[in-house]
């Protein structure tokens, strides 16, 4: 079976605290969600129907017993999740601070399992046979994922649409600035490349949206999609078609799950194969759409939630 997507990268247990505008020593009461923004995409992607699978790797522990029921109870294919004997799945703590401070909290040591990805495991065929394969930035940060990511995106040589999430964070790297070489081995295997603003600036070295866009293409890509915060998102392909599409207006809750929304739904509209603006329009809108709400994997939104949305005209 040929999937609709496969996804590599991060897994964890998301816990969040209910109530909102309370510091973390304050908090009296967490709910636990799947989380990791690879993760979260398989589940947006599924939530639009389509088949999904992860690859990733959890603790030998009840939270990975967890993750895996998760996975299971959205749709998404587990039989590419593995344990790591001795370490603990990651667990991540947020405040919640609406509009736009959502800070976050990564327990992921002595090593994160998703970062134990080993390339003589991976289903190569499988990978090289999903329509559409993302990978993340947070896969190069450490040996032994690192290869891995590399040896997938090389056996894939860009067959079908291959995304490269660009997922910079710095507190993952032991050196950050060794970081922009190992980008730019990947994009010379992928088709799409999707990053804000920072993430571009690490790939490129460029931090003007059109120019970094321009930068990315000149690096192999076919697609650039640069997320641009309050200005919306810029996507610009190798024909020359660009789109640039304003945010849709909603009262946000929790901002940490939109772009992983927006991921799931940009894959939905490759696979569709729907013009640039509209993929872009219905990806804003499932972004949006998460942010009106606490959760992440559980929030993402149906098509009829996104269509809805873009009817208003705003998340109601």
């Amino acid at each position: 079976m040929a999937y609709d997507l496969i996804t590599m990268g991060r897994i964890g247990v998301d816990l969040y605290p209910l109530q909102t505008g309370v510091p973390l020593p304050q908090v009296t009461s967490f709910g636990k969600f799947l989380g990791g923004s690879a993760t979260n995409v398989a589940v947006a992607a599924a939530r639009l129907g389509r088949s999904t699978a992860v690859i990733t790797r959890t603790g030998d522990d009840p939270f990975g017993t967890y993750l895996h029921e998760a996975l299971r109870n959205f749709g998404v294919d587990d039989r590419w999740v593995t344990p790591v004997p001795g370490l603990p799945t990651p667990v991540t703590f947020c405040e919640v601070f609406p509009p736009d401070d959502f800070p976050l909290y990564f327990y992921r040591r002595p090593k994160a399992p998703d970062l134990e990805i080993d390339a003589h495991e991976l289903d190569l065929d499988a990978i090289r046979e999903a329509r559409l394969f993302w990978v993340t930035g947070t896969g190069l940060s450490e040996e032994p994922s690192r290869t891995a990511t590399l040896a997938a995106l090389a056996h894939r040589a860009k067959a079908g649409t291959t995304v490269f999430d660009l997922d910079w964070r710095p507190m993952f790297w032991a050196d950050p600035a060794s970081a922009r070489p190992f980008y730019k081995e990947a994009l010379r295997h992928t088709t799409v490349a999707v990053g804000n603003l920072d993430e571009v600036e690490v790939a490129t070295g460029v931090r003007e949206p059109r120019a970094a866009a321009e930068a990315l293409l000149d690096a192999g890509v076919e697609l650039a999609v640069v997320k641009q915060g309050p200005k919306g998102v810029l996507a610009v392909d190798s024909k020359g078609e660009s789109a640039e599409v304003p945010p849709l207006p909603v009262n946000v809750l929790n901002g940490l799950g939109a772009g992983d929304a927006f991921g799931g739904s940009l894959c939905d509209g490759l696979l569709a194969g729907r013009d640039l603006e509209t993929i872009m329009r219905r990806a804003n809108a499932a972004g949006a759409i998460v942010a009106s709400r606490l959760e992440c994997s559980s929030a993402m939104p149906t098509a009829d939630e996104i269509e809805a949305a873009l009817t208003a005209g705003a998340v109601l």
